[in-house]
């Protein structure tokens, strides 16, 4: 599973960042993305509109999506950060939902790309599977393969000696509990490649297709232009996402140059490379498009009042 909060358990020495100012640093910054998240999807419930259209279905999913993987991700954090043992049973849920959720994002915004593909190529011909009452199926069957790469995951590993009853020995709930023979690495590490590669292929080819084949349409060349922009976002949002597989590049510069503890390396890379990208995604897309962001503001004034 993805090592999302993988800090050490031993936080004893004076020398390092107090845990008070990590939960005070990531607390507020989740806050702001739950609340700006909330007042999104309540856009979203409260004009018809908007659940009348593919792309927006997406982009409510996403949200949620990244929503799950947040929390999930927090509540890790926390757990950890409290040096809160439980048992392993109740670890799991909190571990399949962050994977699989990280997993989905990549996928969704694949999805987000093809759909501005077939948008823009097949204006009056649009596949079923495509259309706002049948997206969902496409929804699904981006969660089934997620789940399906984590539960084979799972099921390849090696069993725990340490963790012979599951109901009553007490752990810390990190991913590597359920990561620990050679083969799941070796799993994890061609996964995200492969998915993150056919990802970036998939928009750039609907990027270059669009660009390609713009002066051949017959359509108002600023709903082309927009979704040549709204493509090259999802490309965006990518790179953010894979801002996580520099972990262990700047784990080996900070070793290099700093004498920071092991848990500080740990917070660092967290929050730099997985909590604020995952912030940043969603909020960069939602309000950079003008409908969506005449009625945030709006909402953001009625709640200030």
């Amino acid at each position: 599973m993805q090592n999302v909060t993988n800090f050490p358990s031993n936080s004893s020495s004076h020398s390092r960042l107090p845990v008070v100012i990590k939960v005070c640093m990531v607390i507020p910054v989740f806050s702001i993305f739950l609340y700006c998240i909330a007042v999104m999807l309540r856009v979203f419930a409260c004009h018809r509109r908007y659940l009348d259209s593919s792309r927006y279905i997406l982009f409510a999913h996403m949200l949620i999506n990244d929503t799950l993987q947040l929390l999930s991700s927090v509540l890790l954090f926390l757990l950890v950060m409290g040096l809160v043992k439980s048992a392993i049973v109740f670890c799991v849920p909190l571990l399949f939902i962050s994977t699989v959720t990280y997993q989905n994002t990549p996928l969704i915004l694949a999805t987000m790309s093809l759909e501005r593909y077939v948008a823009i190529f097949y204006p009056l011909q649009c596949p079923a599977a495509w259309r706002s009452d049948r997206i969902w199926i496409i929804i699904m069957s981006l969660w089934l393969l997620s789940c399906m790469v984590v539960v084979i995951n799972a099921s390849i590993g090696e069993p725990n000696p340490a963790l012979a009853s599951p109901l009553t020995t007490p752990v810390l709930c990190l991913p590597i509990l359920l990561n620990l023979s050679p083969i799941q690495i070796l799993f994890n590490a061609a996964k995200s490649i492969f998915f993150f590669a056919a990802v970036a292929v998939i928009i750039l080819f609907t990027y270059m297709r669009i660009l390609i084949e713009t002066r051949k349409l017959r359509q108002d060349s600023v709903s082309v232009s927009k979704a040549m922009h709204t493509v090259l976002l999802h490309g965006c949002q990518l790179l953010l996402s894979m801002l996580a597989f520099s972990i262990p590049i700047t784990e080996t510069l900070i070793v290099m140059h700093a004498k920071w503890p092991p848990e500080d390396i740990a917070f660092f890379n967290y929050f730099c490379f997985i909590l604020t990208p995952r912030l940043l995604s969603p909020l960069i897309y939602g309000f950079r498009d003008q409908s969506l962001r005449g009625y945030i503001g709006k909402a953001f004034l009625c709640c200030l009042k």
